[in-house]
């Protein structure tokens, strides 16, 4: 996106990457059908936001969802708004997104030089790559956070950037996957991991939300996990642990789950009863038989307790290069207004390497592309070209 600005603006662009190919962690993202951006109203969509991203919301106002959807459609893509509000590709792949991004750059005058892995700076402020070296007017940094290593965003560049004195926040996972402070029951795990719990409505600091989420060997993952990530994480850190309360059975009532549970059930087996009355089975079912044992499940409040507020105790986040991405980052306060570096004039920085996070749904990449652009024109102006 920087790059794109850029060559707009009549600048010469040499991109390097430390991959074979541009675009990795695009295409990766494709595999879910690329969910560029959401269709939420502005207002609603900068509050999906940490709090202490507030500098984003001009960046997001300039270039926001609708006009991502726009520059999209420029380059033949067009777009769906799916039942949730995300926005996707009709055809749900990143592929032919990137191809023709790519050959339009191109045409501008992109030069690409990959396999360079930046090595930080030489003499006279020279960047130090794999094989090669450059000397440019203005430079624009965007490597990434530390999630999906193998994609190139392993966070090594943080020690160079504080050795120049750039206060850079720790990288720390973010729409993540938990463990358990125990492991699941052998049984569980070998009956259950991998498939999905839903409905369900998740409560953790007094906020709500329903979805669904996935049991794995150690713990849970999934969408409704990741929207409650930053929370567990930051609570996980102050306090060790952090329980998540589900509601397994959220279209029932607390009253009408006991009085179901209550109701003679003569010679049905419980798991029978549980099924027919309440359409508790299978996982669900396992579920409160890890919590509650054999003799619990039976005892009618005990199990409604279970089923309406379910205890899930995290310990752990999962380690950051699993996770789909990372918070920390460049401090806002060691950029300008520009996302310009102020220990080091002229360098520039953009995307997922700056400290902002938000949960999945379109907003990391609406975020990435906005920042991407902001930078680029501030690139621009610092060389002198446009506003």
């Amino acid at each position: 996106m920087a790059a794109e600005v850029l060559l707009q603006g009549g600048v010469q662009v040499d991109l390097y990457d430390a991959m074979p190919s541009v675009g990795r962690k695009l295409l990766l993202a494709g595999k879910g059908g690329l969910n560029l951006t959401h269709s939420e109203p502005a207002a609603t969509f900068v509050q999906r936001y940490a709090p202490g991203a507030g500098p984003l919301i001009p960046m997001l106002a300039s270039f926001g969802g609708p006009a991502l959807r726009t520059w999209a459609a420029g380059l033949g893509i067009e777009t769906f708004v799916g039942s949730s509000g995300r926005v996707f590709p009709t055809d749900l792949k990143a592929a032919p997104l990137l191809r023709a991004w790519l050959h339009r750059l191109r045409a501008m005058g992109l030069r690409t030089h990959m396999r360079q892995r930046w090595l930080g700076w030489g003499d006279e402020g020279v960047l130090r790559f794999g094989t090669q070296t450059a000397q440019p007017d203005v430079t624009v940094l965007a490597l990434g956070g530390a999630s999906w290593a193998h994609l190139g965003s392993d966070g090594a560049w943080v020690p160079t950037l504080r050795d120049r004195g750039v206060r850079v926040s720790a990288l720390r996972p973010a729409n993540c996957g938990f463990d358990r402070p125990q492991p699941w029951s052998d049984f569980l795990r070998s009956r259950h991991a991998g498939q999905p719990v839903k409905p369900v409505v998740a409560t953790f600091q007094g906020r709500r939300q329903q979805g669904e989420f996935v049991l794995t060997d150690t713990g849970v993952e999934g969408s409704l996990i990741y929207a409650f990530a930053a929370a567990l994480r930051d609570a996980i850190e102050q306090e060790g642990r952090a329980t998540l309360t589900l509601d397994l059975l959220p279209d029932h009532s607390t009253q009408r789950v006991l009085d179901e549970l209550q109701r003679p059930r003569g010679p049905r087996s419980l798991a029978t009863h549980l099924k027919s009355r309440l359409g508790i089975s299978g996982l669900k079912l396992a579920l409160l038989h890890e919590h509650l044992g054999a003799q619990g499940l039976g005892k009618a409040m005990e199990a409604t307790t279970a089923l309406k507020a379910y205890p899930l105790e995290l310990a752990a986040p999962r380690p950051i290069d699993e996770a789909i991405s990372s918070a920390g980052g460049v401090a806002w306060e060691a950029l300008d207004e520009a996302l310009m570096l102020r220990a080091l004039p002229g360098v520039f920085c953009a995307g997922e390497m700056l400290d902002w996070e938000a949960p999945t749904g379109g907003y990391l990449l609406t975020a990435c592309c906005a920042t991407g652009r902001w930078a680029g024109q501030g690139a621009l102006r610092w060389l002198g070209v446009g506003r």
